[in-house]
């Protein structure tokens, strides 16, 4: 079975954290990149989330070493500067997103990434309300996922775009019901 690249966007924070674990022996994902604030960038992830490791599992070995990006710097050296080499969007197949930053801000971020044809599986709120941002519980609602290819045209990709997940309260109670 193919292993799919992944990125975590906003690693270094709580949720982020969480996504790294999820990766650590994961049979379809192999966690590549690990992009976060400027104040983490440039280190490698186990010195970037040093006495501020949340879980009460171990950090997993394969991101300990892993440099982390600057996510906004990242975005803005790709588009701008016309440098693909060694961005997050060119490492992976897809991103999971989990920064901590105001809605529009999200909203900016996720779709330059997306932009750059990057798929992005948000955590954030921020797109919850948008009209082709499609929202799945893979359970209940997976053909919401054909509205994708309205936001591919209105942002002129091929294979990037945005999909967010419910939040956490519905995602453990709607497939029971």
């Amino acid at each position: 079975m193919k292993q799919y690249k992944v990125g975590i966007i906003g690693g270094t924070g709580m949720v982020g954290q969480r996504f790294i674990t999820l990766m650590e022996h994961h049979p379809w994902f192999q966690l590549t990149a690990i992009a976060a604030s400027a104040r983490s960038a440039g280190k490698p992830y186990a010195e970037a989330v040093a006495g501020r490791w949340a879980l009460d599992v171990p950090m997993p070995e394969e991101a300990k070493n892993l440099v982390v990006l600057d996510a906004e710097q990242d975005v803005y050296y790709a588009v701008f500067l016309l440098r693909m080499d060694e961005r997050l969007a060119s490492m992976v197949d897809f991103c999971f997103c989990a920064v901590d930053m105001k809605k529009e801000e999200i909203r900016a971020l996720e779709e330059k990434y997306a932009r750059l044809e990057c798929p992005i599986v948000s955590n954030n709120s921020a797109h919850r309300w948008t009209d082709d941002v499609p929202m799945v519980v893979p359970e209940i609602n997976a053909d919401h996922l054909a509205v994708i290819e309205a936001q591919r045209k209105r942002l002129g990709t091929r294979r990037g775009f945005i999909a967010v997940k419910s939040n956490c309260s519905l995602q453990s109670y709607v497939p029971a019901l």
